[in-house]
């Protein structure tokens, strides 16, 4: 296990899917593995990536002030086109579009002069490689997904000597990543497609390890993760900690001019609450045009959720997350010391905000913020089940756009009653 307490601790990074298929707006890699377009219509795009408007310190600006503490760029994904000059061969935007230059480097050094963690995406499939469709899985998760020619061999034609040749290709080049950018962070992605055996997953883990023990893996490098990832929709029950929620701004991971489906400011709040209340990170995806430009509809609800962490860092960051479903309606968080209680209420309260079950009595309860004390009372209670806690509704002037919090500062540490009463 490697998990750093930096990871834990920074609860918003923001995920980006940079790629030729901005060049057109297409699914990034989908494409044309669903068949949308051509394989030749999709390669084309290579053509037209510049990288062009490209200003990484920007890019590390804006995501300063949205509050994240990481970031996470797509080295590779599943088209196998890399964004560095890979010694292993391949496809690269380096020598095969007008971009022409290492796109990891800047990005690395941008990312880290601003104070943001590093992460970098690689995918474990490569649709364009002569020797990934080469075996096939055998229990594939998704068969639906590994039935192509793109990943698999027609039946009976497996090679393994042309799959031991793709996974040296994948060795080298994940070094590459390893000894020329010192990621904080590898995020894997396509693993659905071998097994872990085939795969070579712990000889791959071993490699990273010994390359830099302190990089931080996500869960699926099977078996062999830190650290488990949900995608596109907020898990009902938290996974085991720790965990992260990635998260598009609108219904896709690329940059796609026709999806105007974008989450508002508002949203983002609310997704980001939940996930920190539950105890995760929210990984927020954003997709730049080929340029390198992030379009104006995604900075705006950035800077809204930006606006609302500053106003509320002392309950996001270094926190754990709250109290379970029941006790109180809306998110919560935990200070470390666990003797401060954060909760979040989306809507203005018309009279009280209750809390229920909890048996550490309150000093004190203020808006974060503003500071603003607020009355407070408990009614109620027998024996081991405590009274409820009701607290006075902030006023008007003290409400956040999008969602208040109420810093809630306990006699000693946390501690709650969730049992069922008396007989």
């Amino acid at each position: 296990m490697t998990m750093q307490d930096w990871f834990t601790d920074a609860k918003l990074g923001v995920f980006l899917h940079w790629g030729v298929y901005a060049v057109d707006g297409v699914p990034e890699s989908w494409a044309f593995f669903d068949g949308v377009v051509p394989r030749e219509r999709y390669l084309a795009q290579l053509d037209g990536f510049t990288a062009s408007a490209w200003d990484p310190d920007a890019w590390a600006d804006l995501f300063r002030r949205a509050g994240a503490r990481y970031t996470v760029l797509t080295a590779r994904h599943h088209d196998g086109i890399a964004l560095w000059d890979s010694a292993a061969g391949g496809l690269d935007v380096v020598r095969h579009s007008p971009a022409g230059r290492d796109l990891l480097a800047p990005y690395a050094r941008a990312m880290r002069e601003h104070g943001l963690k590093v992460g970098l995406y690689y995918s474990l499939s490569d649709w364009n490689h002569p020797d990934y469709a080469s075996v096939r899985h055998p229990r594939p998760p998704h068969p639906e997904l590994v039935d192509s020619p793109y990943v698999t061999p027609p039946e009976g034609r497996e090679d393994p000597e042309a799959w031991a040749r793709y996974l040296a290709y994948r060795d080298r080049q994940v070094e590459e990543l390893m000894d020329g950018y010192a990621p904080d962070l590898l995020w894997f992605d396509g693993e659905w497609e071998r097994s872990e055996e085939q795969w070579a997953m712990a000889a791959l883990a071993a490699r990273i390890r010994a390359c830099s023990p302190r990089t931080v893996c996500n869960a699926r490098l099977l078996g062999h993760g830190d650290y488990a990832t949900p995608e596109q929709g907020l898990p009902m029950r938290a996974p085991k900690p720790p965990w992260e929620l990635c998260l598009t701004l609108n219904d896709s991971w690329g940059h796609r001019p026709s999806d105007r489906n974008h989450k508002t400011p508002g949203m983002l709040v609310r997704c980001f609450a939940e996930t920190v209340g539950m105890g995760g990170n929210l990984l927020l995806g954003v997709g730049p045009r080929e340029d390198g430009s992030i379009p104006e509809e995604a900075v705006a609800p950035l800077e809204g959720l930006g606006a609302w962490v500053r106003r509320h860092a002392e309950a996001v960051y270094g926190t754990t997350g709250g109290l379970p479903p029941g006790h109180h309606y809306g998110p919560s968080t935990l200070s470390a010391d666990r003797r401060t209680l954060y909760l979040v209420c989306f809507d203005p309260p018309a009279e009280t905000v209750s809390v229920r079950g909890l048996r550490t009595p309150v000093r004190r309860v203020s808006v974060l913020g503003t500071g603003t004390p607020l009355g407070h009372r408990v009614t109620g209670g027998l024996h081991e089940v405590p009274g409820v806690l009701w607290i006075d509704a902030p006023a008007p002037e003290d409400l956040a756009a999008h969602g208040t919090v109420l810093a809630v500062e306990l006699d000693g540490e946390l501690e709650m009653y969730e049992g069922q009463g008396r007989d």
